[in-house]
């Protein structure tokens, strides 16, 4: 990611925080909307789930221009996640419910330029989840 990308999905998640409680709701409801099955993998209540969703991101936002520092507790959600029942296909149908909830909840401000650094930001996080 280049500089300007990654201010853009930094300002763009800043306007996003403030909403971080129905921002998370509407990204799980998303989420089992396309794939219910699932739902069974989350064991624990969704607000609480929603909490680990938005302070996962908001390190990930904050650690894009030093992956170094980012990628071993990426590294260890990844594991958790293939230990939970996550398969390699899922990581498509989050990235599907991450874009769509970003649009839903930042309307007009969602432009093609922050749809774009978003998928290359996503794309990086789920890389550091799968290094070795």
């Amino acid at each position: 990611m280049n500089a300007e990308q990654i201010a853009l999905v930094r300002s763009t998640w800043k306007a996003i925080l403030p909403m971080r409680t129905a921002v998370a709701e509407l990204f799980y409801n998303k989420l089992f909307e396309l794939e219910p099955r699932l739902q069974p993998l989350f064991k624990t209540d969704l607000e609480r789930q929603g909490e680990k969703l938005i302070a996962m991101l908001d390190a990930a936002v904050r650690g894009l221009d030093h992956p170094q520092v980012l990628g071993p507790a990426l590294r260890d959600l990844g594991q958790r996640h293939i230990r939970y029942g996550a398969s390699e296909n899922d990581y498509s149908t989050v990235a599907v419910s991450l874009l769509w909830t970003l649009e839903q909840g930042l309307g007009e401000a969602f432009t093609a330029d922050a749809r774009r650094a978003w998928t290359e930001a996503y794309a990086i996080i789920v890389s550091l989840m799968h290094a070795r």
